[in-house]
Order: C-alpha cells, then structure tokens, then sequence
C-alpha cells in the first residue's frame, strides 16, 4: 500500500470491505507524527452494516464455514497465519505509521502476535466438545456446544492487529461468520487482514470488515437483530451502549473488555531495579495506550524515596520521537482527540496538587508527542487517581500496611488488573486473593500470553480474551436428551 490521499479500498467477492454502495463517502487516517493524512477511507454506515450482515448470515446458515469439521477450518487458519508472517513487514509498517507504534516492538509484539494467535485457535478448532450428563432418571443426555451465529466483533484503536485476531481468531475456530469494525483512526491492517484471509481460502461471507465510525457503523452492529452476539473492547462509556443496544434489540450476548485503572502495589522488600522496569513498563509501553496500564503505582514507605529517585534518574533517558527510528523509546497519541485528553487530564493533576516529577509538557514541533509524566503527592480521591488516562501518565503514591495496599488496590470501579511485587510469598498469597481484578501479575507485569485469559470485573467488563475460554462466547450450549428404556443401569 503506498501513501498518498486516495481511498483506500480492498475488493474481494467474500468481503465487503469499507463501503460497498458509496465510494464517494470517505474519512481521513491520519498519521499521528505529523498530523497528516495517510489516506482516505471508505465509510461505512448502517445500509453497509446491513448488507455486511445478510453476507455473513447466508454464509452461516448457507455456507460451508460451520459445516466443515474443525481441523480443516484449522488448515485454513494456519494457512492465514502463514500469510501474515510472510507479509510481517508491509503490516508491521502499516500499524507503526496508522497508531504511532514503535517499529522494532510491533513487529516482534503485535504482528508476531497474530500469528501465534491463529495457530492457537487453529489447534482448538476440533477439540470442541460437549458433556455426556449423568441424568437422575432413565434418559440419556449430552450437550453440544454450537457456534453462536453472526458476531459482531468491534475493534479498538490501541493494538488494531493483535485485537483483530483476539476476536476473529476464536470466531473461526468456533464456526461462527462476523461482521468487524475496525477502529476509525486504525483501519488499515483490518483490510490487509481481510485480504489475506480471501486468500489463505477463508469462504465468502464469512470474514466482513466495514469501516466507519462508532456511533453510526457500531451502533448499527450492536443493534442490529440479526447480530446474534457482540464482542466490544474499548471504553466504559461505549460498553455501556452496546449493552444499551444489546436490550433494545434481540438481547444478544455482549463480551466487554474496557477500562482500567490498575494498581502495581511494590513492597519493601522488592528488588528496587526490577520495581523501576516494571513501573516503567507498566505504563509507558505503547506510550500508555494500554487497557492494563498500571497507572496506579503504590510504593511502600520503606522503599519509596528510593523508588522516587530510581525512577526520575531512568525517566531521564526515555527518549520519545518519530516511531520507526530504533532509539525512540516512545511514539505519538494515536490522534489529536486522544492527545489533548492526555493533556487535559495532566492539566487535571496540576490544579489538584499533585506534583510533577518528570515531564508534563507536549513536545515536538508537529505531531502528537507527550512528555512521559510522573505525578507524586497524589491523593485517592484525585481525578487522576480515579479516571482512566490511557496515556503516558503515571500516579505515585505510598503506603504503610498490607491492609493499606489491599484497600487502595480496590479503591476503584474498574477490575481489569494489577500488580504486586514482593519476595513474601505470604504476602503475594494474600495479595492476590484479596485484590478483585481479572489479572494479578505477580513480580512481572504486562505478561501477555495465548494460554492466559484477560477479561475484568466491575466496571471494566466481563468475558475473557485469550486462552479457551475466549471460544466460550462465540458458543451456545444445547442439552440434548432422550429416553433410555430398560437400561441395565443409570
């Protein structure tokens, strides 16, 4: 794909990509280190969504998808995953310059990612099975776990590429057809992905990618009833619409992963080095523009002015620049919108009194490039402490007790994850039973993996991602049962 301001359009006969009725109708991607426009891009909208989901619904009810036994749509997948790694570095390129993401870690992380990814769910694709059930009376019964029908799976801006196969992925291995939106700021390796997979011999119909915009693409996916369940990452706020759109419509299963607010809860007795990398890590990676974010990092009084130093010395060599030269550190906000959130909620913390320890500033002379922040002195109840930032933003704060970081690690609406780092094992023990989040990674953080499922509780969602519980969403259970008569036993 090369650069320039046309639109930018797949066609396949199996995909509708972008729109199919008007091509007249286009928005911009941008490219966050400049601010300008990649290319224009199709935009789709509810007469597209329509048209997305009478294919993926023929291609259900008619098609060969769900009726091909599990290990050939198992070939196919890894046949898809071939295809991604041997174009690794066009898709690796296409997400760098669509999201601001750093060369050097999105080809390892995210485009490696995919692959590993399908060939995961390719391996499940026939081991779904049901249950023989040990019935009370003389019948005999089982379950069968079928696949659910259309989904409709809706993709954030953060990590496009790995979150497109996070949800297609298990959708294929479940038999299932789908309707994707891509985000609107980060379009482009959905397309090349559908492009791929018409040709790794994914059937027509099956994979439909529409791109557009939230409120009018989105929302038509969330609503529409002949949608037969929902897969959303990203906001709070959005997740409680599709849930709203979920109950006014056909009541479809919704799967949410949203917010975060996570605690990285340092003891005293933590090696204070690796508690700097972690900290770091846990929030700076992907210049903060990360669900999991440990924007709360909670440091033990004993160790803290030690922490504070450490910290402040290695922020001083943190380097944020244009993300395709290998010494950056830290690339762009994905879009304008996003860095002057970032910037309005460091404004936030100014006024509220907490003090900055490193950064705080924009930088650069074009583009949507933050200085990494560390605020300290930040009380619970500052809106810093309390919303969720998505970007390079770090709150320090300090405590006495294990009771004290038990209760501030669940001082907030979110559940997604956190993070204790100690050498007590009776500490880790009780710190990871008491603290109510989807994740708790215990001296390590950010510690993604095909096998481990990531979902939250409270205010941050519900349904995993990953590992084989990601399959159970795109799965409806059906009881089967049927008389026995004159068994010799029950």
């Amino acid at each position: 794909m090369e650069q320039n301001n046309t639109t930018t359009r797949w066609t396949s006969s199996a995909l509708f990509l972008s729109s199919p009725h008007d091509f007249s109708k286009t928005f911009e991607t941008i490219d966050p280190r400049t601010g300008d426009v990649i290319a224009s891009i199709a935009e789709g909208d509810k007469e597209d969504v329509d048209l997305a989901v009478r294919s993926a619904r023929e291609a259900f009810d008619h098609g060969k998808w769900p009726r091909v036994a599990g290990s050939e749509r198992g070939k196919i997948m890894l046949k898809l995953a071939d295809l991604v790694e041997e174009h690794a570095e066009e898709l690796t390129r296409l997400e760098c310059l669509d999201a601001g993401k750093l060369l050097t870690v999105t080809r390892m992380v995210d485009i490696g990612t995919c692959g590993s990814t399908l060939r995961y769910f390719a391996g499940a694709a026939d081991k779904i099975h049901g249950e023989t059930l040990k019935m009370s009376r003389q019948f005999q019964g089982y379950t069968l776990r079928e696949p659910v029908g259309v989904a409709g799976l809706i993709i954030p801006w953060n990590f496009p590429a790995i979150m497109f196969f996070t949800k297609v992925a298990p959708a294929l291995a479940a038999g299932c057809t789908m309707v994707v939106k891509p985000a609107e700021q980060t379009p482009l390796t959905a397309l090349y992905f559908a492009h791929l997979a018409k040709q790794a011999g994914v059937p027509d119909g099956v994979i439909n990618v529409i791109t557009g915009f939230g409120p009018t693409a989105g929302a038509a996916i969330a609503s529409h009833m002949d949608v037969d369940m929902v897969s959303f990452t990203g906001s709070t706020e959005v997740g409680r619409l599709i849930m709203e759109a979920s109950a006014r419509s056909n009541l479809k299963p919704v799967s949410l992963e949203l917010g975060g607010k996570s605690p990285l809860i340092i003891f005293d007795d933590a090696d204070v080095d690796m508690a700097v990398d972690l900290a770091i890590n846990g929030n700076f990676f992907n210049k903060g523009e990360v669900c999991v974010a440990a924007s709360r990092v909670c440091v033990q009084e004993g160790i803290y002015e030690r922490f504070e130093k450490k910290l402040a010395d290695r922020m001083k060599k943190w380097v944020v620049g244009d993300p395709f030269d290998p010494r950056v550190n830290q690339g762009p906000q994905v879009d304008r919108a996003q860095y002057e959130r970032v910037l309005s909620y460091i404004g936030h913390g100014k006024r509220e009194g907490a003090t900055v320890l490193t950064g705080g500033k924009p930088c650069g002379q074009k583009g949507y490039y933050i200085e990494p922040t560390v605020f300290t002195d930040v009380k619970d109840d500052m809106i810093i402490s309390k919303e969720e930032i998505f970007g390079p933003v770090m709150c320090l704060m300090k405590f006495r007790t294990v009771e004290e970081a038990i209760a501030k690690a669940n001082d907030t609406r979110y559940g997604l994850a956190a993070g204790v780092v100690t050498k007590d094992m009776d500490v880790a023990n009780r710190m990871t039973r008491s603290i109510r989040a989807g994740v708790v990674w215990l001296n390590c953080y950010l510690v993604m993996d095909g096998d481990c499922p990531l979902g939250g509780r409270k205010m941050s969602g519900f349904g995993k991602d990953a590992s084989m519980h990601a399959l159970d969403k795109f799965l409806a259970v059906k009881a089967v049962v049927t008389p026995v008569y004159d068994s010799p036993w029950l």
